[in-house]
């Protein structure tokens, strides 16, 4: 610590006399100076340049990079003013050094360049996290100063048997942790994409090969990232042990859902496009995570099942060996009616909807004698239930109630008969009293 301490004086020294030339001081006020009139540009034109980029239509590649650069209207124009006064002061000689303001000129440039980057990151914060690491290294390597930061840096630590512990190290790691993942779902992205849209691997085969694909580019990131930070493997050793015991502890849900994810593409029971029912929940797959499998039902909700359910509870799979799903239907006809005719009608009413397929005709069963009514079945196939069921079982009995009416069949009112045993006499209306001058 004292020598970091004495080295601090020694720079603060070099400083205030570097600060204190006439010619640092020029540079500084023309580097105030400028950024005060790139400030007042960049807040006169960044409304009218949005303006005009939202007439931008049909390239949204342009229209996200011209967004970019309008969040940055107020750097681009300093960078130019910079680039303008660095060029005039070499052409005048005036201040003979300019090494400020060539400095201000590279930071001002590596800033622009890497915040635009950093874009590429999808967590906003990450980003930024990103661009300040990215730019204080860049600085640092401007002013030349690295090995001393390092040095610094490098002595804010301590030992753990063979392995020394510091700040230094601690920011290296995280850098170079952030780089290898950022790069390792870049990758496992963009090889997804291409497999998602394979014909010849099936819905299931696609999910699965994408689930291993990523956890091997996360395992191969880790592993390169514990070789460059030269990380020891007794480390490695407490860390799988702190790993364990997480998992003992509080973990146990979140593993059996990955496994039973793993599960489920490997028995193919489910897969994207089926329509399952889970316990009240009916609707059709979306995604199968590695966590949960997002289900749609028909009023647009979309439920987040974990994987485990689908191994522990019962799941109906409408859409499982086969894509034809039969529905029934019951309905009632008089006791006046041909029980034959109202089977022929019905089949015939029920073919007239458009969802009723035509390879597996439609039946209809004479099943009870009813109270009221001859009971009757009505079945028939479709082959997209995800489409819903309830509204194909309302077309074809608005289909069936239409044909009754053309064929003259009653659809019969529940009646009761009620026997008197005993006579009952029924009043008549009560007679009021006489007027008065009656007879």
């Amino acid at each position: 610590m004292e020598e970091l301490a004495a080295k601090a004086i020694d720079w603060g020294q070099l400083a205030l006399g570097y600060v204190n030339r006439p010619a640092f001081i020029s540079q500084a006020v023309i580097i105030v100076a400028l950024f005060g009139l790139a400030y007042g540009l960049s807040w006169w034109a960044a409304p009218r340049l949005e303006v005009r980029a939202r007439e931008i239509r049909g390239w949204p590649a342009i229209l996200r990079l011209v967004a970019i650069l309008l969040r940055r209207l107020l750097w681009i124009v300093y960078l130019g003013f910079l680039t303008i006064a660095f060029i005039l002061v070499q052409a005048v000689g005036w201040p003979a050094r300019s090494q400020l303001l060539s400095t201000v000129l590279l930071l001002a440039l590596a800033w622009v360049v890497i915040s635009v980057v950093s874009q590429a990151i999808r967590s906003r914060t990450l980003g930024r996290v990103f661009a300040v690491v990215v730019w204080v290294y860049v600085a640092a390597t401007i002013l030349g100063i690295t090995e001393n930061v390092a040095t610094v840096l490098d002595g804010l630590g301590f030992q753990i048997g063979n392995f020394r512990l510091s700040l230094l190290w601690f920011l290296k790691a995280v850098l170079f942790l952030g780089i290898v993942f950022w790069l390792a779902f870049g990758i496992g992205d963009f090889l997804d994409q291409r497999i998602q849209r394979s014909k010849e691997l099936t819905p299931s085969l696609r999910v699965l090969t994408g689930k291993v694909l990523r956890i091997t580019l996360i395992v191969v990131a880790v592993l390169v990232w514990l070789s460059v930070i030269g990380l020891d493997v007794t480390v490695i050793t407490v860390f799988s042990g702190a790993i364990g015991i997480g998992v003992g502890f509080g973990l146990q849900k979140v593993v059996s859902n990955l496994f039973s994810g793993i599960i489920i593409l490997l028995d193919r029971s489910i897969k994207p496009g089926d329509t399952i029912t889970v316990g009240e929940t009916f609707g059709w797959i979306r995604e199968l995570r590695a966590r949960f499998v997002s289900v749609v039902t028909r009023d647009g909700r979309e439920y987040l099942i974990p994987n485990e359910d689908f191994i522990t509870h019962e799941v109906i799979n409408w859409s499982y060996s086969d894509e034809l799903v039969r529905i029934d239907v019951a309905f009632g006809a008089s006791y006046d009616s041909d029980p034959h005719k109202v089977s022929a009608v019905a089949i015939e009413a029920a073919g007239t909807v458009k969802r009723v397929v035509d390879t597996q005709k439609p039946v209809c069963w004479l099943t009870a004698f009813g109270e009221s009514s001859l009971e009757f079945l009505l079945r028939f196939w479709i082959r997209d239930p995800q489409n819903g069921l309830t509204n194909v079982r309302g077309a074809v009995l608005l289909a069936v109630w239409d044909a009754f009416r053309e064929n003259n069949i009653r659809i019969p009112y529940p009646h009761r008969e009620v026997i008197m045993k005993t006579p009952v006499e029924i009043a008549g209306p009560r007679a009021g009293p006489a007027p008065a001058g009656a007879p």
